[in-house]
């Protein structure tokens, strides 16, 4: 009974008793299998046998004896590295070559370490701090100053004008009146409680008014519609023996022709035209 035949698939000879590598269910000799299929080292160009570990990185392969920093020639076996231009770094060849320098501590910032950038700088986390409480930012919100950066409280303590309303700091714009700071919205009539900023007002004692309140609390009245009479909107007024009428008011009692600019009667507190006062 002839023993069944267990050949190599390329060059036909027999793998009995022989070291042999099996690929998609077929079988080679090592020396055919190493020519068809072996991938060759970036570092000496030669075939990376089967007795040999195939290290990859990014379709590209080395012996494990020969996958080294490109720089200081150490192994990066089992160790971090990074690649820059074809060149596989380890982890202090790259950062000495490659990475930034933190702007408080000039030192390096390793890759892969947490780092601060702004404005062209980058910092190392734990050095990136406010100049004032000295704590690490971190991804908190900041405020630059004369080459410092502030946390939002610090900044607020340090430098920001306090409202003389709420007492919170102003961060953005704000109104100053008699010299003191106001946020926009805390700048508002006395009376209505209207905001103010933007708006056409006056004041009594010091206290801010609105057009509208300060007619109705202060102004005077006219005698015609009853209504205040205020400048401080442009309004024209007339006045006579401590009566006010607004121009528009300003008419006969009798046939309401305007009297503004033309001679006028008095009947008790009726004025009238010449010619209504006549026919009285």
């Amino acid at each position: 009974m002839s023993m069944e035949r267990f050949d190599c698939h390329y060059c036909k000879d027999t793998l009995l008793g022989k070291k042999y590598i099996l690929k998609e269910d077929t079988q080679y000799c090592t020396k055919c299998y190493e020519n068809l299929f072996a991938n060759c080292c970036e570092m000496c160009s030669l075939p990376i046998g089967c007795n040999s570990k195939d290290l990859s990185y990014k379709d590209r392969h080395w012996h494990e004896n020969c996958f080294k920093c490109g720089k200081c020639s150490r192994s990066l076996v089992d160790k971090a590295f990074a690649a820059k231009d074809d060149l596989m770094l380890c982890t202090e060849c790259y950062s000495h070559e490659h990475s930034s320098k933190c702007n408080t501590c000039k030192k390096t910032i390793m890759p892969g370490s947490r780092k601060m950038e702004y404005k062209g700088n980058s910092w190392h986390e734990t050095c990136f701090l406010c100049q004032r409480c000295q704590q690490p930012i971190g991804t908190k919100s900041f405020i630059p100053k004369d080459n410092s950066y502030f946390c939002v409280p610090c900044f607020e303590k340090q430098f920001a004008y306090q409202c003389c309303a709420c007492k919170k700091a102003i961060t953005t714009g704000g109104v100053t009146y008699h010299d003191k700071p106001w946020h926009r919205e805390c700048f508002t009539c006395i009376g209505c409680k209207r905001q103010l900023a933007g708006q056409r007002f006056t004041s009594r004692e010091n206290y801010p008014y609105c057009l509208d309140c300060f007619s109705n609390l202060y102004a005077k009245k006219c005698v015609g519609c009853t209504k205040p009479i205020t400048s401080l909107a442009g309004a024209k007024y007339i006045s006579f023996e401590e009566r006010q009428w607004h121009s528009e008011c300003f008419t006969c009692m009798q046939c309401s022709v305007s009297l503004v600019g033309r001679g006028f009667l008095t009947q008790r507190d009726d004025i009238l035209c010449t010619d209504c006062g006549r026919e009285k």
